[in-house]
């Protein structure tokens, strides 16, 4: 863990996005930049879509005789008020050194360090918004389950956020569900980060010169990944006025006594897990929905894991580690966790239940968020269909026809 830091700066955190996992993830890091103030800045930005909301009649700050209550108020003005995000994260007090922003340049101004949290949708235009208001050399977390994924190529959001804003991003990801993460129930979650080498503060070692690598490294490619993936942005370096960005320092950010982390550096095999397991899950909803057993399920997941691997050291295979898969709380973990009360399994599992489409739940259960297991599968096929790989993977392929109201003859 850190310990105490002669740096004559400190890390400045902003939290781009604010709904159920935005919010949750913001008391974590505001928790610990409160408690680390030789590394981070205490006070937290978090970017907030303004909108307007009251205070529902079951919450605890309700008054009947308040204008919070009986009149639509500003979700930031509630949110510094009360140290509540009442429509998204309802119930749990929030640090008061969080510090709710409308205005998405105000929030990141100065930050070095951004932790995007938001619909993947709206990753492009955000940061279209706040490109010419960042550090240069800012680094950034991705908190969002999902790949970018085309007929023609398959890239990570991380890769998206860093090429838009010339910066380096990694990822986190886990088996996080996040109203229990706000509780403050135990849960583990994995940080790929894996740090840029012109952030290095260690010395060049001293000795003879190493004899040069006989693999020409030009020629390393994935051609079905790079063909349309972002360019990789040329990077400014941290200066050294500042605690390095490493391992030990995102950490020291994440980790909490109920949210253990564990940091690695495979920022593809954590992306890809937090994407695939979403599609993997509405096929244990819907098998869960038809009534077959839990053995069924488990057979779903045994499957559905094999397939996230395959996927991975397919179109990643010079970067995906298979642990990440097999060891992990992006992996492994997550896909049992979002297999049993995700809201993928749940909806899809109420789709079969009530006779209903997905979409149709979806509408009703969400209150106004969506589903990513359902974009994810229709995206991951499109993209083995135009490969002619849709067969190698079943268990996707059943998903997206199951989704799009398609059976095969033999099921029909």
């Amino acid at each position: 863990m850190a310990t105490l830091s002669t740096h004559e700066k400190r890390h400045k955190v902003t939290v781009v996005g604010s709904g159920n996992w935005g919010s949750a993830i913001a008391k974590i890091v505001a928790e610990n930049t409160q408690a680390h103030p030789n590394l981070f800045e205490p006070t937290v930005q978090m970017w907030v879509y303004e909108e307007e909301t009251t205070i529902p009649e079951n919450s605890e700050h309700y008054n009947p005789s308040s204008e919070l209550c009986t009149k639509p108020q500003k979700l930031t003005s509630i949110i510094n008020e009360l140290h509540e995000n009442v429509k998204y994260l309802p119930g749990i007090p929030l640090p008061h050194n969080l510090i709710a922003n409308p205005s998405l340049q105000d929030s990141v101004k100065g930050s070095s360090i951004l932790v995007f949290n938001l619909p993947h949708q709206f990753i492009g235009g955000l940061c279209g918004q706040m490109k010419e208001h960042i550090l240069p050399y800012a680094r950034g977390i991705s908190c969002i389950k999902g790949v970018n994924v085309s007929n023609d190529a398959v890239s990570l959001f991380s890769d998206s956020i860093g090429s838009e804003l010339g910066i380096y991003c990694g990822a986190l990801s886990g088996a996080n569900i996040a109203n229990e993460v706000a509780q403050e129930k135990f849960s583990e979650t994995t940080v790929a980060y894996d740090p840029p080498p012109m952030d290095s503060r260690n010395p060049t070692p001293k000795g003879p010169t190493p004899q040069s690598s006989l693999l020409d490294l030009t020629k390393i490619t994935d051609e079905k990944v790079s063909a349309n993936a972002p360019k990789k942005a040329k990077l400014r370096p941290l200066p050294l006025d500042f605690p390095p960005l490493d391992h030990d320092t995102f950490k020291t950010l994440f980790h909490r006594p109920y949210f253990h982390v564990r940091v690695v550096s495979d920022v593809a095999g954590v992306s890809l897990s937090g994407a695939l397991k979403n599609v993997v899950a509405l096929a244990a909803g819907f098998v869960s929905g038809l009534g077959w057993g839990d053995n069924a399920k488990a057979a779903v997941m045994r499957v559905g894991l094999l397939e996230m691997v395959k996927f991975g050291k397919t179109y990643f295979h010079d970067s995906v580690r298979t642990a990440t898969f097999t060891e992990e709380s992006a992996g492994v973990a997550d896909l049992i966790t979002s297999c049993s009360g995700g809201r993928n399994f749940r909806c899809a599992k109420m789709s079969v239940e009530r006779n209903m489409s997905i979409k149709e739940v979806e509408k009703m259960e969400l209150n106004g968020q969506i589903l990513q297991g359902t974009s994810t599968a229709k995206e991951v096929y499109g993209f083995l269909k135009a490969n002619g790989q849709e067969t190698e993977f079943p268990l996707l392929t059943a998903v997206y026809r199951k989704i799009s109201d398609y059976l095969p003859p033999c099921l029909e």
